[in-house]
């Protein structure tokens, strides 16, 4: 038994330098001591538990208020409960628990690295904005309802930001000094969003507070801002093969946003609230709210039918062209040194409800299973395997009597795909030198 230790313990070293499994500094997991035991203190050991994690899946059910949990209404919402990754504080609204928040910063960096990739530049603007800025756009009519509005001690309106296109125009508009020279200028953030949903359901699918990731582009031309907008697409593509999502866009309204062009990237899902239309002849799709007529045939290369199918919207792009830059006067010194208004683009990227898609999409009724790059940990040494497939560890290894053996064996399993190994030690940590990780 202290052999099986020793290599256990062994293991879990190798999978800490390997950073798939939690190191003492990082979200989410338990502080241990490393350093030599103070005088008549117990030693504490290095060695960072699973169970050391706040990961509850026994909170008290404040579901008997109904006001408060709401229907449990699809399967990323109830295993992400179960699992102790959310919980409900308020109708759609959840506490990020450490293991999500790990996640969701994982998948952070993965936007960073595409936004900042196409020379995107991240800041940070206030949730709080002006109903000044909001009236001037129109806006502040316009949202209805869906806008969370408030008012301070002096009686002056604001609202909670769903969206920042006035507060950046005006931010830029202020530059008097911007020239062409500078352009294209693509500003984004990833912060809380809030929408005042009448019935939030689905978990953080559709809720009242979540995190966004939106992106604002100025540009010298109209040709400069299609090109700029293509860029954003790819990138957006880009992201989701890494994240292993099958994703797919269709032409999309413009909504309440405005402009001239739009597409959504949509997840395929039988929940999903959104209608597609796909031709199974070429790469036309569209939303429903699109299309002029009931006609199945496809308007694109005339052959095809379009079919019908459901899906969840996790990302948007629109071309604005002048509506917001006029209006605020975001203009810069064009090649000639005369003022020219900037042409606009805004791009977003539902940030938690991408986690919450990719859980719907890729996991099974009984246990979660990640994209790979977003698993908060990328493989467990457990004896629990129960729970392990529950929480959707992509590896799990099982240190049993085959490491006693004159030659060890590990037995791995694969959640992702059911698969279970049995590795030498060697093998063992070549996979782990596999793993990716971000």
């Amino acid at each position: 038994m202290e052999l099986t230790n020793h290599i256990r313990q062994r293991v879990f070293q190798r999978l800490c330098r390997a950073q798939v499994l939690p190191r003492s500094h990082h979200s989410g997991c338990a502080q241990h001591a490393t350093g030599p035991a103070v005088a008549n203190s117990k030693r504490i050991q290095p060695t960072l538990l699973v169970s050391r994690l706040y990961q509850p899946s026994n909170l008290r059910d404040v579901g008997q208020d109904i006001r408060l949990q709401g229907e449990v209404t699809c399967k990323s919402q109830r295993l992400m409960q179960q699992a102790g990754l959310i919980h409900p504080s308020s109708p759609g609204c959840y506490y990020y628990l450490p293991a999500i928040v790990r996640s969701m910063e994982k998948l952070v960096r993965l936007i960073d690295q595409e936004m900042q990739g196409i020379g995107g530049q991240k800041l940070d603007m206030p949730s709080l904005c002006s109903a000044d800025l909001w009236k001037t756009s129109e806006r502040w009519d316009l949202m209805g309802k869906e806008l969370f509005r408030l008012k301070d001690r002096h009686g002056a309106d604001y609202c909670l930001g769903p969206t920042h296109e006035e507060a950046v125009t005006t931010l830029v508009a202020h530059q008097t000094t911007l020239s062409y020279r500078q352009l294209p200028l693509l500003l984004y953030q990833i912060t809380r969003k809030f929408r005042d949903e009448p019935k939030p359901k689905l978990g953080l699918l559709r809720g009242r507070e979540f995190y966004m990731k939106d992106m604002y582009s100025y540009d010298v031309s109209e040709e400069a801002a299609y090109e700029t907008y293509d860029s954003v697409r790819q990138a957006y593509n880009r992201l989701f093969a890494r994240l292993g999502l099958r994703c797919v866009q269709v032409q999309a309204d413009t909504g309440n946003i405005g402009g001239k062009l739009s597409h959504e990237f949509q997840l395929p899902a039988d929940i999903g609230e959104d209608r597609l239309l796909v031709c199974g002849s070429c790469s036309f799709s569209a939303n429903v709210e699109t299309m002029s007529s009931d006609s199945t045939d496809c308007p694109q290369c005339k052959t095809g039918t379009l079919v019908e199918s459901k899906g969840i919207e996790v990302g948007h792009t629109f071309y604005l062209g002048k509506k917001y830059s006029h209006i605020f006067n975001a203009a810069f010194s064009n090649a000639q040194n005369k003022p020219s208004v900037a042409e606009m683009g805004c791009f977003g990227l539902g940030v938690t409800r991408i986690l919450a898609a990719a859980i719907e999409v890729l996991s099974t009724e009984e246990g979660i299973r990640w994209p790979g790059l977003l698993a908060p940990y990328q493989m467990t040494i457990g004896k629990r395997l129960k729970d392990a497939n529950r929480l959707g560890y992509p590896y799990v290894i099982v240190v049993g009597q085959g490491a006693l053996e004159e030659t060890p064996r590990f037995e791995v399993i694969c959640q992702q795909t059911g698969e279970t190994m049995l590795l030498s030690k060697d093998g063992l940590l070549d996979l782990l030198g596999r793993v990716e990780t971000v």
